[in-house]
């Protein structure tokens, strides 16, 4: 890995992108970050890089929302996760590159897919929203998504936003379910080789950047609507997770 134009620029706007979304908007795009870097990347390579980045993101996020988290919700998707976390690694150790590409592009176009299901309608989460026991089955799937792709925020979205909890508890909960889950994914991480010294010296380069977009989040969050900030990411997922499917297919 070079750390030559090209890593900057894509490598800044990833880590400006996560920061932002993870200090201000539930984290539903962060992962858009480490799709920018799978645009030049491999896989291992990218998220490898990412990781740290998250977890810096996610410390700096803790303050503006410390103890403003729904305590249970937040325990039942942290420890839901582990099993997907625990699966997401299995899976890793055996499936080769083009592969991982494929699913990571595949979860990407059926985040968008099923946030404008949402917006349009097509999907409604209920009035009364899910149950608490609905926490495993989508905190599992978090865990997994989460560990292949940094990816989890669509299922947590599901399960936190289904009982309505108000702005910032449901931003304080993503903070502490995702802060923890990604300190819990480092070790295997490490394991598998995707956190390597390489990695952490690329993501050193790039954590004043996540920093800045942390700060950047966290003051739009009470300022602006999501919608704007969010057309944007998912127009940028669409187009990577195909890139990465045809990159794959190729």
């Amino acid at each position: 890995m070079t750390l030559d134009l090209t890593f900057f620029a894509l490598g800044i706007p990833a880590a400006l992108v996560a920061g932002i979304s993870k200090g201000g908007f539930g984290s539903g795009a962060a992962f858009l970050g480490g799709m920018l870097l799978l645009l030049i990347l491999p896989p291992a390579t990218a998220l490898g890089i990412m990781l740290p980045l998250l977890i810096l993101v996610d410390l700096a996020s803790l303050k503006p929302y410390w103890g403003k988290w729904d305590a249970s919700d937040a325990k039942r998707l942290i420890l839901a996760g582990i099993p997907g976390i625990i699966a997401g690694a299995a899976l890793w150790s055996v499936a080769n590159t083009n592969f991982l590409r494929a699913l990571i592009g595949s979860v990407a176009i059926a985040f968008v897919i099923w946030q404008i299901a949402l917006s349009r309608g097509w999907v409604r989460l209920g009035k009364a929203g899910l149950p608490a026991a609905s926490a495993w089955p989508l905190g599992a799937a978090a865990g997994f998504t989460s560990f292949i792709a940094h990816a989890g925020g669509p299922w947590t979205a599901v399960y936190l936003l289904s009982r309505r909890p108000e702005k910032t508890v449901y931003q304080a909960t993503t903070v502490i379910v995702f802060g923890v889950q990604n300190i819990v994914k480092l070790g295997p991480y490490i394991w598998l080789g995707l956190v390597t010294a390489e990695a952490l010296w690329a993501a050193l380069w790039l954590a004043p950047f996540a920093l800045l977009g942390t700060w950047i989040g966290v003051r739009l969050h009470a300022a602006i609507p999501q919608r704007a900030f969010f057309l944007v990411t998912y127009a940028l997922l669409l187009l990577t997770g195909v890139k990465l499917i045809s990159d794959a297919l190729a």
